[in-house]
């Protein structure tokens, strides 16, 4: 069974390098596709000297391609390429617990479609510890995942169900809801540790308010491209 992490990226420099590190050193993938936004930082010279090491034959060497900037677009088209059993979607400053490609492997392999990580903020604050259980609860009680929690999927019940849709935010839960369809999503411990700059620099209470209060106006139908224009006017 093989499995394609796909990693979108834009202005990740300062992440991408610790990232594709863990993914390649410490895990078990079969491919890794970084799908560049359009960066201005040094993120596509990270990930052009990881191509160029001489990494054994064992570990992965990244790919590298380009997309219109937007991450289900940049998600979608590392899809598009990916030529494996298995899809894995992450956040270029995350990092997968040890095992998660095995997990993933034992996961799918007794016959589940897809599944998530709970997830673990990166912040030592306690309101992030009393978050975090929070985001991982609704998970479990909706069937609903974020991106933070590391979504894996079947390469077949990706392309049936048509993939990521090009929204300017909301883009996971809009994808979850469908997978839903197919059934229910297989819930791994991890966890994935996440960062949690945003909320450091944004303030932690408002941080939080602020998404699930854009999460709330989704279910009322706000439409995503509106939500996204609120988004980033409040960063």
């Amino acid at each position: 069974m093989r499995i394609a992490v796909i990693l979108p990226v834009f202005n990740e420099a300062a992440h991408l390098e610790g990232t594709l590190s863990a993914l390649i050193e410490d895990q078990h993938f079969d491919k890794i596709i970084v799908v560049d936004g359009g960066s201005t930082d040094a993120s596509v010279e990270v990930v052009c000297k990881f191509m160029s090491s001489d990494a054994p034959d064992s570990q992965p060497v990244p790919i590298l391609i380009q997309s219109p900037r937007g991450r289900a677009q940049q998600m979608h088209a590392g899809a598009e390429v990916a030529e494996t059993d298995v899809l894995l979607f992450l956040h270029a400053d995350s990092t997968l617990p040890p095992g998660a490609a095995d997990d993933i492997r034992e996961t799918i392999g007794h016959g589940r479609l897809w599944g998530r990580f709970d997830v673990r903020l990166s912040g030592h604050h306690f309101l992030f510890r009393i978050i975090e259980r929070l985001m991982n609860w609704r998970s479990r009680l909706t069937g609903i995942a974020s991106g933070d929690q590391a979504i894996f999927v079947q390469r077949d019940v990706y392309r049936m169900l048509g993939g990521y849709a090009p929204l300017a935010l909301m883009e996971d839960i809009e994808f979850s809801t469908r997978l839903k369809w197919v059934g229910k999503p297989a819930c791994l411990p991890g966890p994935v540790l996440a960062s949690s700059r945003r909320w450091e620099k944004n303030g932690i209470v408002r941080t939080f308010l602020l998404m699930w209060t854009l999460r709330f106006l989704y279910w009322l139908g706000v439409s995503p491209a509106r939500l996204a224009r609120w988004y980033y006017r409040s960063l």
